[in-house]
């Protein structure tokens, strides 16, 4: 799962203990958000900044549920097409498992390709908040980060 550590950082998550995984609005995004249980371990990476990268685990701690952001027109996630009664996108609530010691950089994962195969973060271009990882690639990853 992506996030901004100037919208939400992995310290921000430490804080609170856990959050809701909201303003998703990608099919592709919120249909492995409806795939994820509860107790599934989640890299946690974060995106434009100085260095983008893995920087701790997060686990789900509530399964998808509706967005409630798709229906709140002061939201910037206002979703005015989305009907209460068949909710356009949902959310997964994640909490704080642990923060990495360094950030596992994108150019270290992308050095790590041929271990890491087709992993969704590594392609060009993949820009989706929210991406499967296989248990291979989790574990290869929280490796490195040691």
């Amino acid at each position: 799962m992506k996030s901004e550590p100037s919208v939400y950082s992995i310290d921000d998550l430490r804080r609170d203990g856990s959050t809701p995984w909201d303003g998703v609005r990608n099919y592709q995004a919120r249909n492995s958000m409806r795939s994820m249980r509860k107790g599934d371990k989640v890299l946690y990476y974060h995106s434009n900044c100085d260095v983008p990268g893995v920087v701790g685990v997060a686990k789900v701690v509530r399964t998808a549920y509706p967005d409630p952001t798709q229906f709140d027109p002061a939201s910037k996630y206002f979703d005015p097409t989305s009907d209460p009664a068949d909710p356009r996108w949902s959310l997964v609530d994640v909490g704080f498992v642990r923060a990495f010691k360094r950030t596992v950089s994108l150019d270290e994962l992308k050095a790590h390709a041929a271990e890491l195969g087709d992993m969704a973060v590594i392609r060009k271009g993949n820009r989706l908040s929210v991406m499967p990882v296989t248990p291979e690639q989790f574990t290869f990853v929280v490796d490195l980060a040691r």
